[in-house]
Order: C-alpha cells, then structure tokens, then sequence
C-alpha cells in the first residue's frame, strides 16, 4: 500500500497531539495516511503497553487512518543507529510515502527528540539504493525511496512554526482522537498518578495552542510545523 502520508510518533499519542488535526484534514481530502508508533509507551507513569495498543487503535478508527503499526522499539532507551534506522528503512520502502512528518526537533521528553532524528536519517538513507533491505514475509529486495518532504510536528515546546496548517473544522476530530487515550489525559475520576500530560491546564492547551497558532495567520485552528529546508512556492498568491 503507498501511502500519502506517513506520520511517526516516539510514542502513541504523540501524533494525535502534534499533527491530529493536519492528519484528519488531510484525510478528508481524500490522501491515504498511516502512522507508525516507535514505541508502546510502555514506561508510562499512567496505564500500560496493552492498554495503550488499544487506545492507538480506536484512535486510528476515529481518525480513518490506512495503516497504524508499533514498531516495539524500547520505550525510553530506543537509539539512533543502523538496526533502528534499517528497520525505518524497510517500513519507508514498504509505504513510500510523499509526506513524512515526525516528533519534534526539541522537546521535554528524551524520546520525541531522538525520534525527529532517527526518522530524519532513516528518510535520508531510505533513498540510498546501496542500501539492501527486505521487507518481512517478502523475497523480493525493496527498492529504494525517499520522501520528498520531511516536517516536524510540535510538541511541549513552544517552538517556533515554519508553516501552520489551518485545522478549521478538524479541532473537535483532532480532540477526539486524543480523547482515545483516556488512560493518559485529564480525568478527574482516576487514581493514577499526576503526570505533566495528565492535568486539565495540558488537555486545555492544545486548544489553545491551535487557537493561538489559527489567530496568528487569521484562521480559527491552526497545527505549527517545522522544516528540514526551505519550502518553495510556485506564485506569491500560493500564501494565504
């Protein structure tokens, strides 16, 4: 299956968080878009690895994806070297997405900037064609693929956008497919521990982030992006 859009998150959740609305939207339009999860989040203070595969899963119902998969890379301790970035490799080759977006290229957790880099590289070498690789079940070698455009979504940080995508009308999906990970987000009622995710002040700024972001180039809902190199456009009237 070739997908549109290949989103990946250190950890479930974090695409949801970062590029939901982008991802719904696009979507909407008709692009087939997959994401795969590096980790099951399995040294999460909240829940569990089992319960997180299944709040992936409904997620994924929610937001129509073609294809969610786990790469089982270890939470936390995961690395940037040739076994992670073959294994990337090998599921970019398998989708050759157009479009890859991933974690933040700064960010509180260890993981999400670890991520950015990891995927950043696997895309880079992905389109290398010394690069043998096979994906599993197969006996045909894959042929080599790049993605054209490589985007970071944001995370914790407040980090500055170089493009934003207008959400309008995706916000109340976007807070859906977060809403799918109840076992991580603000819930009065649970006895888990406190987590900087799991108060009601997180869950109310991803609204107003995407609000603030929106008013900030005129649009109700916005999600901010960063980029690996300039983005060209073909006419001045391509800026909205």
């Amino acid at each position: 299956m070739k997908l549109d859009i290949l989103v990946f998150g250190a950890h479930p959740d974090d695409a949801e968080l970062g590029a939901g609305g982008t991802i719904a939207k696009e979507i909407s339009l008709g692009k087939k878009v997959g994401i795969i999860d590096l980790t099951r989040g399995e040294l999460g203070t909240r829940g569990s690895a089992e319960i997180r595969d299944r709040e992936a899963e409904a997620s994924a119902k929610i937001l129509g994806l073609s294809v969610r998969e786990n790469m089982e890379f270890a939470d936390g301790f995961f690395v940037n070297d040739q076994k992670h970035q073959l294994a990337l490799i090998k599921k970019i080759r398998t989708y050759r997405p157009d479009i890859v977006l991933c974690n933040a290229v700064h960010d509180r957790h260890i993981d999400h900037a670890r991520g950015s880099e990891l995927v950043s590289h696997a895309c880079f070498l992905s389109g290398l064609i010394k690069i043998d690789t096979m994906a599993e079940g197969d006996d045909e070698w894959q042929e080599a693929w790049r993605p054209k455009q490589v985007y970071h979504y944001i995370q914790w940080k407040n980090l500055k956008p170089d493009f934003v995508v207008d959400i309008t009308g995706f916000m109340e999906k976007k807070m859906e497919a977060i809403g799918a990970y109840s076992s991580q987000f603000y819930d009065p009622k649970s006895k888990e521990p406190n987590t900087p995710i799991s108060s009601k002040n997180f869950t109310d700024s991803v609204t107003y982030r995407a609000r603030d972001l929106g008013r900030m180039v005129g649009v109700e809902y916005a999600e901010g992006f960063t980029v690996e190199r300039f983005i060209g456009v073909k006419s001045l009237s391509d800026i909205f």
